[in-house]
């Protein structure tokens, strides 16, 4: 079984002739444990995508199902991380509450949530800040709380919204490595949007390029970098250049068949 499938995914938002199509007929398979990536031009429609996927807008047609489910609203077995850690992190509660708060929000026992915070905080690396609050963390450490708090759900799949996007390059790379080791320990299956390409490649199990608006499957590409990888090491690597150049040069394509 999949851990995840898209078919024939379609969003629309309106309806005759004012509809504007966000999403056409998308279809792929997650595998379990997979770590996916999700690339195509500025405004193509991912975050619609990957909204759908995680049961937080409906489908116009279509279907995604999670661990065999069909999605009709946000799965219990689902964790979403967006990009804006600033709106998604409550700066009034500790970090401590941060994480915890999904887990009271299904009733899990106060002993049990605190354990899981404490390891998913430690997971993260931020082991002993549980009693300080997010605006008293950088941004980097904002988003290793946002992580931390998808972890400590104990999800199958994680999805990412360009989670990375708003911080500097050299803590770009502390989180891409923070997320590949987070990821390689939990086994737990990745979708990971983003619009930059090297993120992609240097992440990626397999990239799935999106085609200009409205979003179609271009092609998806099996990244073939061998395991583990490193900022360095893997970035030096001659594929990488060869993988770097194919998607930016599908992606580009698409951005100016659209202009």
């Amino acid at each position: 079984m999949t851990s995840l499938e898209v078919d024939r995914l379609h969003k629309a938002y309106g309806t005759g002739p004012g509809e504007v199509v966000a999403v056409a007929d998308i279809g792929f398979a997650v595998e379990p444990g997979e770590l996916l990536c999700i690339v195509g031009p500025s405004g193509c429609g991912k975050t619609t995508l990957l909204r759908c996927i995680a049961g937080l807008l409906a489908p116009t047609s279509g279907t995604v199902r999670v661990d065999g489910e069909v999605v009709v609203a946000p799965p219990p077995s689902l964790a979403l991380v967006f990009q804006d850690y600033s709106r998604s992190l409550l700066p009034w509660m500790t970090v401590h509450g941060n994480v915890v708060l999904p887990l009271k929000a299904r009733r899990v026992p106060r002993a049990e949530r605190d354990r899981r915070a404490a390891e998913a905080l430690a997971d993260v690396g931020l082991d002993g800040l549980g009693g300080r609050h997010p605006w008293q963390l950088s941004a980097g450490m904002q988003q290793r709380v946002a992580i931390a708090r998808a972890l400590a759900y104990g999800p199958s799949v994680l999805l990412l919204d360009e989670p990375f996007a708003s911080v500097d390059a050299q803590t770009r790379a502390e989180l891409q490595d923070l997320l590949l080791d987070v990821w390689q320990r939990s086994g737990v299956t990745v979708v990971f949007v983003t619009h930059d390409i090297d993120e992609a490649a240097y992440l990626a199990d397999r990239i799935v390029v999106l085609t200009a608006s409205p979003a179609r499957v271009k092609e998806i590409v099996d990244v073939e970098l061998p395991r583990p990888r490193d900022q360095i090491t893997t970035r030096a690597e001659p594929g990488f250049a060869t993988l770097r150049g194919r998607v930016f040069a599908s992606v580009r394509e698409e951005a100016r068949r659209r202009q």
